[in-house]
């Protein structure tokens, strides 16, 4: 592709500023299969495939829709001239920032030191992994001539856009909530992609925790009335919820756990941006670490607002047929009976456990990226799908691993009122109870159906939010 554009298209450097309206032509008259003077979105795709650089629909249709000021649905040679002209306006500019010293030429040791900036940390052997991609003429540098004629038809424009391709998706959810939130670009939060993209992972997640709803509400069971018998195993535990409340009742919570999604995404997103600007100066760039800690604070504010809802959600699951009516009648019971504490009991270890559970999410992540980076990628940065789910779905498994006896003490705490002669325990002493009469296994009880749930919960609230963000019209970079 590069020299098919370096020999034909674009012949030689210097012309680039002598003649550009040349180069432009000639390149608009190979996309331009019927001569008729205006290319439109099939011409484009068709000729982009015959020239050997197909770049996928989202990104066909984003220079279409960029290029195509008077939409009509089609490119004249103006408007193709001009959103090149613009393009290649950009792309110098990323070139320039990238090329700390100044000597026209990319290094490997430079493309370390932006990124660092942006926050990932890389090798330099993985820089040189991205350099190979672009380099036309293998002197592991990479000029003006080989950066413009990679990105020439691709709608990135800086390093931060590039290196997205590893961003931790939105639209994965296992029905936990401690991740640490996404980053969006400017032009996303000035287009509105980063709400389109909030509501299709939202979505997505409603879907994915309502198809996994058996198996989370089996944990809950086994966690808290694990201990009594040593006999509940999953298909037990199954077949009792089944005999006691029916099959509806294997969904019983899960009405709070989908509600509980949006307002607990709208404030953890809010907070992260307000954490974000008390962390880093104005322009800064963040960095690990300083996402680390936003994340984290993020994920408490959020957890603080909706509390209540993973009490009820715990106390809907472990009540009985006909025992509550819905969410604002067990509320009501709460309250009455209990008192408004009764709302945060087991706050503390679900606290406790957002710090080792978004903090090896994020390692565990970081890890494997670096792996793939040293060992997989020969001609591109981009891993792929099956790639970003497998490492997601791991970096969260492990992130729920690190943090599962704390959730466990929460939901007991949650649920004990419930529990007839049980005594009402604080964290330290239902950690010793657990440990003293159940021993270490006793801490990580329902841990199966936990797990269970990880490979279909990833795979469908990724399906769901491919489909939503095509029909809410969110832009693939």
């Amino acid at each position: 592709m590069l020299r098919w554009l370096r020999g034909f298209v674009l012949p030689t450097a210097a012309c680039q500023e002598a003649e550009p309206p040349t180069r432009y032509e000639t390149l608009f008259q190979a996309l331009d299969r019927n001569g008729d003077g205006v290319v439109d979105i099939g011409e484009l795709q068709e000729g982009l495939r015959n020239l050997g650089i197909p770049l996928g629909q989202d990104a066909e249709e984003k220079i279409f829709t960029t290029g195509d000021v008077n939409k009509d649905g089609k490119l004249d040679f103006e408007e193709f001239m001009k959103y090149l002209k613009d393009h290649e306006k950009k792309m110098k500019l990323a070139f320039k920032s990238l090329d700390k010293n100044n000597d026209g030429k990319i290094e490997a040791s430079e493309i370390v030191q932006s990124l660092q900036t942006l926050g990932l940390t890389i090798s330099e052997q993985q820089a040189e992994l991205i350099l190979q991609s672009i380099d036309a003429d293998g002197t592991m540098t990479v000029d003006w001539n080989e950066w413009r004629d990679y990105f020439l038809f691709n709608p990135v424009t800086d390093i931060e856009e590039i290196i997205r391709f590893w961003k931790h998706s939105t639209g994965i959810d296992i029905g936990d909530s401690l991740t640490i939130p996404d980053e969006f670009t400017e032009d996303e939060k000035k287009s509105g992609q980063w709400w389109r993209q909030l509501l299709a992972g939202g979505i997505a997640g409603a879907v994915s925790r309502t198809s996994t709803a058996p198996l989370d509400r089996l944990k809950i069971m086994m966690q808290v009335h694990g201990s009594k018998s040593d006999k509940m195993n999953i298909f037990g535990g199954f077949r009792q919820m089944v005999k006691e409340g029916g099959i509806r009742s294997l969904w019983r919570g899960n009405g709070t756990n989908v509600i509980k999604i949006a307002p607990e995404t709208a404030v953890k997103f809010w907070a992260y941006e307000q954490y974000k600007k008390l962390l880093t100066e104005e322009g800064q760039k963040i960095g690990t670490f300083e996402r680390f800690i936003s994340g984290s604070m993020a994920g408490a504010t959020a957890q603080t607002f909706i509390y209540p809802m993973e009490v009820m959600k715990t106390r809907l699951a472990v009540g009985k047929t006909g025992q509550y009516s819905g969410i604002y009648d067990c509320a009501k019971k709460i309250l009455k009976h209990e008192g408004l504490g009764a709302f945060y009991k087991g706050y503390v270890p679900n606290l406790l456990g957002i710090i080792p559970y978004a903090g090896i999410d994020l390692a565990v992540y970081e890890l494997l990226k670096s792996y793939w980076l040293d060992n997989f990628a020969k001609d591109s940065v981009n891993p792929g799908v099956m790639v970003l789910l497998g490492c997601g779905a791991l970096s969260s498994t492990c992130g729920q691993l690190a943090s599962y006896p704390l959730a466990l003490v929460r939901t007991r705490m949650q649920a004990q009122a419930m529990l007839e002669g049980s005594p009402q325990l604080n964290m330290v002493g239902l950690f010793r109870r657990i440990i003293s009469k159940e021993g270490i296994p006793g801490l990580y009880r329902g841990i199966t159906p936990n797990f269970m749930k990880v490979l279909p919960a990833v795979g469908i609230s990724y399906v769901v939010y491919e489909n939503m963000k095509q029909t809410l019209g969110v832009t693939q970079k």
